[in-house]
């Protein structure tokens, strides 16, 4: 999706890159290029003097506290826990090789229910790989990449970083990137990674696995606005859905209409998903969209958006073919903050609108509702369990949401959040079980250089 120059999203703080790989230092070799800022020494460590050898460091050291009342609108208990973890990290460059390795060092505090694995894993390797460049005809190249790596395609919906949560989700795999002027090709073939609590014990995925080939074609030189074009498969051994639980091979192909020009932000895109599902054959889709205005020389900059996304689910739940669309691994923090319903079976229209007092500080408002797109099936979490049957119901809306969230981008490496939400359960959530409102309040802090 399109984000706004200074992030109400509070799971995309703009400060620096996520990943930290994709940032080049490669310019401070020049000393007319150096501001004097204090991270710069540690930006470009020079260790020839052709400049050809040389080392980026960096940190993330973040907080996130979070309380919630009525989870799974009051059938599980209230919690109340705090996440916090360090990621230092090394960018070591030897000509056109490169080595890049994040650790991460995670706990979480003050949660009486199980650990998750999203809430820590230790002491463990979130990225470890190894980049090589190669020069092709024209003004094109090659990067060939192996190893451990957060990942990250288009807009995020089928695969994301879950930045958001306790422990992203990196993939173990191997990349080929092919980039010219005004497109890049990537091919992928990727496992996620099992996080598992204890230290260094982290695994690829023995289930799970996931290949193929995104293109964008950019259609400026600033690269604001582009199509992309992609298909991704996937193999699930223990794929759960509301119709049951068996194999899954699924086939996604979409494509995506994006751009930027300072006033207005759109993001739009589509996708059909084929396969097969416990031996027998299924058919999904999904469809999303996201518009969005910035009045610049307004007093305060307002902002409005509008997001929908219409999601397939599944007809019937007794016949063999499933029709849920599997969403792979999108952000656990799809929706907001507050994400109790993931991309399965779904209908969902949020208006926001935000205001920015000063350039480092920005206040949002944002409504949601929510659908079921068919009858015959559930709703799902984010990590695409089960939440509520859909077979005790036959409502369709499943409620409403609000959230009010602040971003103050304190320093260039320090980012303040924090947010309130509330999800209202409609008819669907009452049929089916206990139906409170989930509350919830966060706060976060990251710091980064």
């Amino acid at each position: 999706m399109a984000y706004a120059q200074v992030s109400t999203d509070l799971e995309r703080a703009p400060t620096l890159t996520i990943e930290r790989y994709s940032e080049d230092w490669s310019d401070l070799a020049d000393p007319g290029n150096r501001t004097g800022h204090w991270t710069e020494p540690f930006k470009y460590i020079p260790f020839s003097d052709d400049d050809a050898v040389y080392l980026t460091i960096g940190l993330e050291a973040r907080s996130r506290y979070e309380s919630y009342e009525n989870v799974n609108w009051g059938s599980s208990p209230n919690d109340d826990f705090a996440w916090h973890r360090l990621m230092p990290y090394a960018d070591l460059h030897i000509g056109n090789v490169r080595f890049f390795a994040q650790p991460i060092l995670s706990v979480i505090s003050g949660a009486d229910r199980p650990k998750r694995p999203v809430d820590t894993t230790g002491t463990d390797m979130l990225q470890a790989f190894v980049d090589v460049d190669l020069a092709l005809p024209g003004d094109a190249s090659l990067r060939l990449s192996a190893g451990r790596k957060l990942v990250s395609l288009g807009s995020g919906r089928f695969i994301d970083r879950r930045y958001g949560t306790g422990v992203p989700l990196p993939f173990d795999g191997f990349e080929a990137i092919v980039t010219g002027k005004s497109r890049r090709v990537t091919g992928f073939y990727l496992q996620p990674v099992d996080t598992r609590q204890g230290d260094f014990n982290d695994r690829r995925s023995r289930d799970k696995a996931v290949w193929g080939v995104y293109a964008t074609q950019w259609l400026d030189a600033k690269h604001a606005h582009g199509i992309d074009l992609y298909y991704i498969g996937l193999r699930d051994r223990n794929a759960v859905f509301d119709q049951g639980a068996g194999s899954q091979l699924a086939h996604t192909f979409g494509t995506r209409i994006f751009g930027d020009d300072g006033d207005w932000y759109w993001n739009a895109e589509a996708a059909l998903q084929r396969g097969t599902f416990a031996g027998h054959r299924s058919s999904a889709w999904g469809v999303g969209a996201e518009t969005g205005y910035r009045f610049r020389n307004a007093q305060l900059r307002p902002e409005i958006a509008l997001t929908a996304d219409v999601v397939s689910g599944d007809d019937d739940p007794n016949d063999a073919k499933l029709g849920t669309l599997n969403a792979l691994f999108p952000n656990g923090k799809y929706f907001g903050a507050l994400s109790p319903i993931g991309p399965r079976n779904l209908i969902h229209l949020r208006p926001s609108t935000a205001i920015h007092p000063h350039k480092t500080l920005a206040l949002s408002l944002t409504g949601v509702a929510y659908w079921r797109q068919s009858l015959g099936d559930g709703i799902y979490a984010i990590s695409g369990l089960l939440a509520r049957s859909g077979g005790e119901s036959d409502a369709r809306f499943i409620g409403k949401q609000i959230e009010i969230a602040t971003s103050w981008q304190a320093t260039p490496e320090l980012n303040l959040t924090a947010s309130l939400s509330a999800f209202d359960p409609g008819p669907f959530i009452r049929d089916t079980g206990p139906a409170r409102t989930i509350k919830m309040a966060g706060a976060q802090g990251t710091f980064r250089f």
